[in-house]
């Protein structure tokens, strides 16, 4: 059965600083080892999580993607994490899905943090990236939407296909005040969907002086945590077992009874 080895960087970041942010996040990615899948970065990995949108803004041919292509392809990785995107005079909160040989796929941020204004200075989403590797799908999601179970759960596509995903990602700036939160939110969407999930977070104080726990994690399809990391900035890599989801998946067929439903955006 396949195997998928998953990278997460939980670090500070300097605020609003593009270069600073880029060049410290090269200098992490050079460090890891050769095996490595895919590289998770934190939410706005580039800019820390801002509302200054129409300042930090790029498109999507600007230097930060073309930065991760090059990182992607001379390290031959999947490279993932969330940037601020200019299109069509909307703002976004985009999750970027580079591949190493330069294309991508994307994901904006569905649920709009108005707690902090992030509603009043970027549009939603309005469509969910389940992304495909080695056999592996992987479902995509950033930050405040871990709060939201029904973006999050598994639709049945048929009792002889299954799920839909087998991995879970989220990419946060999420803050330490609430991390019993993220961190009990993260085990729950581990277990309702019978998926590992992956929560990578930042850490340290933002230009608001909001301090983020980090509280990265790796959870599996039981709950389980295989990964935690609190406060301190790291770099840690797993190798996920594709034949464990299955087992859990054929063991507790919960799945089987889950009720069916449509999102209407």
């Amino acid at each position: 059965m396949s195997t998928l080895t998953i990278t997460s960087i939980q670090t500070n970041l300097f605020w609003e600083n593009k270069q600073a942010n880029l060049r410290m996040l090269q200098e992490k990615i050079n460090s890891i080892p050769d095996h490595a899948e895919i590289v998770v970065l934190p939410e706005m990995f580039s800019t820390g999580f801002s509302m200054n949108a129409a300042t930090l803004a790029e498109t999507m041919d600007g230097n930060t993607i073309n930065w991760m292509k090059e990182i992607s392809a001379k390290q031959g990785i999947i490279l993932t994490g969330s940037i601020i995107i200019k299109e069509e005079e909307k703002y976004f909160n985009r999750l970027i899905w580079m591949l190493p040989n330069g294309n991508y796929g994307y994901y904006d941020k569905r649920h709009l943090f108005a707690f902090a204004g992030e509603n009043q200075n970027y549009s939603s989403g309005n469509k969910r990236l389940i992304a495909s590797v080695k056999g592996w799908k992987i479902n995509v999601q950033i930050c405040y939407d871990l709060r939201f179970p029904v973006w999050a759960r598994q639709n049945i596509i048929s009792q002889q296909e299954g799920q839909e995903y087998d991995v879970l990602l989220y990419v946060a700036n999420w803050p330490g005040r609430r991390s019993h939160a993220w961190k009990t939110l993260l085990c729950a969407r581990a277990i309702e969907n019978q998926a590992y999930v992956v929560g990578v977070n930042r850490v340290g104080n933002d230009g608001n002086n909001i301090y983020h726990s980090g509280n990265s994690m790796m959870i599996d399809p039981l709950g389980e945590v295989l990964y935690h990391m609190e406060d301190d900035e790291d770099i840690f890599t797993i190798t996920l077992q594709k034949e464990h989801v299955n087992q859990v998946r054929e063991k507790y067929p919960f799945w089987k009874d889950a009720d069916n439903f449509k999102i209407n955006l």
